[in-house]
């Protein structure tokens, strides 16, 4: 965990090395309100008394966007006419402290979570510690540039639109939004509240995936909460085989040939073919977040202050918000229904690709590009941001690498609601294969994660067919909560057949092969609706791998596979598809 690397020695330690920082980093723009550092110190002195008590983010640094509320903190939104002062902390902020967290302080951000940028606040612009001279992102700018400091081990921010994702590419770290209502939004300063996520910044994706997995869960209450699928869990889970998408040629937008370069560099090291798929909905439905019910909903949330103190409003937040307050409630059905159908075509497109793979952004603008053009270069960054919350996707910003200019660059991996471990994989790998220091500290990306082991409640699976990483049917094993483990071999006494879609592996008295598959974790509460899925003359047993343990596998009963090619001699079901492909 390069948290505990970053912060070694405990709390105390800890607490020491980041006041140190935030002196060096020296930035005014960045706090909007800290806690002082005698708090902080005791804090941390209180935990190291205490000891970790199995608290899994015990005594790490953190900071915290200035529209998430902290007890006894002010909350800005960076406005500062609408400040208040919670006397409770939203719940996010209290799950972290509860796992020892140290927080710090709260940091700036776009007014009211409002632009991807970073520049519209009246506090300044925060500095980003990777590209001085660039803009650090938004609207989560202060997260970001604190991870990328190495101020704090992680940051919480908010993501409506990229904003948890666009600041991850400015800082060369690591941004992840998860799923709508997966993390908690009471305590949050709505943008649009039926859009709005919670997201996490780090340093790797391993980090943010522990923070994620401690903020998860329902909260009393929040209105847009929906509890994870039997099963769910925030941890890398690695694949050796991927099935990945990218946009159509034509569609793919950026600064300079350094990036596309870039781009496809990231594609190749994913490991997988790639699919090229239409995003044409989803750039469409993309146009509709600042032109339609959404905008009015960003406005509804602050209606009140909008109309009573408009002059206390930063310029180009204030013409965003004023638009909504003319909208016609007639067109917003047009935004709903065009919705859901992007949503439609959303899930037909993850029925068949593991992951989308998009650049974050179509580049990184200098500050004076940005001052040049204010609404169209924010409106540019957004170009594979803004449609995922509308689609109910969750996505996963890692860095990509970096341009002759110093400007980092990176992609994101965009998969269905509830995919973070998936995406987290994929993205772990693609992190340490690139190329890049950690954020704006150096050192090296650590290698992806091995696969969890075997959890509570989960039965190991044997898979040698169409349910394996990659192939058509491995949908199926996911939609039931599976998630890999190990590629293994059988034990050699089985014959393998071709049944069709599908293999038929029969064990033998004699002539026996091994034969290769997968073994995957699937909850134990899923073995049964998963069983029933499958079709006669297949079924679950007991199969002997080559190290003698026994999982549960697909077994194949003798009689189904009379008459059917007995394809043993290819060693496996993926060897015997590729001798197909090349016939």
């Amino acid at each position: 965990m390069s948290m505990a690397l970053l912060f070694p020695g405990g709390p105390v330690a800890a607490a020491e090395a980041a006041l140190a920082r935030i002196a060096a980093h020296d930035d005014p723009a960045l706090f909007l309100a800290r806690i002082l550092a005698e708090a902080v110190r005791a804090r941390a002195a209180a935990l190291a008394a205490e000891g970790p008590q199995g608290r899994r983010l015990y005594g790490l640094p953190f900071v915290v966007k200035d529209n998430i509320e902290c007890a006894g903190l002010p909350t800005t939104a960076a406005c500062p006419d609408y400040a208040y002062t919670p006397s409770e902390d939203a719940p996010v902020v209290a799950r972290l402290l509860a796992a020892g967290a140290i927080l710090l302080g709260k940091v700036n951000l776009d007014q009211f979570a409002t632009g991807l940028n970073g520049t519209r606040s009246p506090y300044g612009t925060p500095r980003n510690p990777v590209a001085p001279d660039c803009i650090p992102g938004g609207s989560s700018s202060g997260s970001a540039t604190a991870v990328a400091a190495g101020i704090a081990a992680f940051s919480l921010g908010t993501d409506t639109a990229g904003s948890g994702r666009v600041p991850a590419m400015a800082c060369n770290i690591v941004g992840l939004k998860p799923s709508l209502g997966l993390v908690p939004t009471l305590g949050v300063v709505p943008a649009c509240r039926s859009l709005d996520c919670v997201s996490v910044f780090a340093l790797t994706v391993e980090d943010a995936c522990r923070v994620l997995e401690v903020i998860a869960g329902p909260a009393p209450g929040d209105r847009y909460g929906r509890a994870a699928p039997a099963g769910w869990r925030a941890a890398p889970a690695p694949q050796p085989h991927w099935r990945l998408a990218a946009p159509l040629p034509d569609q793919l937008v950026f600064d300079s040939p350094a990036e596309a370069a870039l781009y496809e560099a990231a594609l190749a090291r994913a490991g997988g073919p790639i699919q090229r798929v239409d995003i044409a909905p989803f750039l469409a439905i993309a146009q509709r977040l600042y032109d339609g019910a959404w905008v009015t909903e960003r406005s509804a949330a602050l209606r009140g202050f909008l109309t009573e103190r408009p002059g206390s409003l930063h310029p180009v937040t204030r013409s965003i918000l004023e638009a909504g307050l003319d909208k016609r409630t007639i067109d917003a059905w047009d935004d709903f229904h065009a919705a859901a159908e992007a949503r439609r075509l959303a899930r037909l497109l993850f029925e068949g690709v593991d992951a989308l793979i998009l650049p974050t952004a179509p580049g990184l603008p200098s500050l004076a590009d940005l001052a040049a053009e204010p609404v169209a270069a924010n409106s540019r960054l957004g170009t594979y941001t803004n449609f995922v919350n509308i689609c109910d996707l969750s996505a996963l910003a890692v860095p990509a690498g970096f341009r002759p200019d110093g400007r980092p660059f990176g992609v994101t991996l965009v998969g269905p609601a509830f995919a973070e471990a998936r995406l987290a994989g994929l993205g772990a790998a693609l992190h340490a294969t690139a190329g890049v220091g950690l954020g704006a500290m150096g050192g090296t990306v650590p290698p992806p994660p091995a696969p969890p082991e075997l959890g509570p409640g989960e039965l190991p699976l044997l898979a040698i067919g169409a349910h394996m990483a990659g192939l058509p049917l491995n949908p199926q094993l996911l939609r039931h909560g599976g998630r890999f483990l190990a590629e293994v071999r059988t034990a050699p006494l089985y014959r393998l057949h071709d049944l069709g879609r599908r293999p038929g592996l029969v064990r033998v008295e004699q002539g026996g092969v091994a034969v290769a598959g997968e073994v995957w974790a699937l909850p134990a509460a899923s073995v049964g609706p998963f069983l029933a899925e499958i079709p006669p003359p297949l079924g679950f047993g007991r199969v002997t791998l080559e190290d003698g343990t026994t999982p549960l596998g697909f077994l194949c009963e003798a009689a189904g596979a009379t008459g059917m090619p007995d394809i043993s001699a290819t060693g496996g079901w993926r060897a015997y598809m590729a001798v197909k492909e090349r016939a």
